[in-house]
């Protein structure tokens, strides 16, 4: 193998290294600042936050074609991603119920109960960005996993570590 070889791969084999560390440490402290975020808010689900609970708030409305939640945050804290989006997702319900199973768009104008989903769509697409931003920190990390045992093996590849030489060569030899 050229030294050229062994230098470029070699180097190659750090830089994969580093990103692979750098991409781990970033989504660790990604992850964990959603999760620290979202405490300080102190958010936690109201007792209706339930499927079967909130259909029978839906029910007892008349209102149809809304889409019940399949999850459930009753009496949790929202401290994560996941439970920030099942959060966003009874808001919205929430929204329906105040305006009658209608839509911001679906409002006159001077509808006071518009400000209900102007306040649904700043908490919902915050809650949101959480449950995304942990997402990509998961992702960060099985990147940051992949790049560092990548690099790992190009550098064993690349360094040429001590080989036990294969029965065909001992026997030609």
């Amino acid at each position: 193998m050229s030294r050229w070889f062994k230098v470029g791969g070699t180097a190659a084999s750090i830089v994969l290294i580093v990103f692979g560390v750098i991409a781990i440490a970033a989504a660790i402290v990604g992850f964990n600042l959603v999760g620290h975020s979202l405490k300080q808010e102190r958010i936690t689900g109201t007792s209706d936050m339930t499927p079967s609970a909130i259909r029978a708030e839906v029910d007892k409305a008349g209102l149809t074609g809304i889409e019940i939640p399949s999850c459930s945050v009753a009496g949790e804290e929202v401290n994560n991603g996941v439970r920030a989006q099942c959060f966003a997702q009874y808001i919205r319900v929430h929204a329906l119920l105040a305006s009658n199973g209608k839509t911001y768009s679906q409002m006159a104008q001077d509808d006071p109960k518009r400000d209900v989903w102007v306040s649904e769509i700043g908490f919902s697409t915050a809650l949101n960005t959480s449950f995304f931003a942990q997402l990509v920190a998961i992702f960060a990390l099985i990147m940051g996993i992949c790049l560092l045992l990548t690099g790992i093996g190009f550098l064993v590849l690349t360094r040429g570590l001590p080989v036990a030489p294969q029965p065909e060569a001992a026997a030609a030899g």
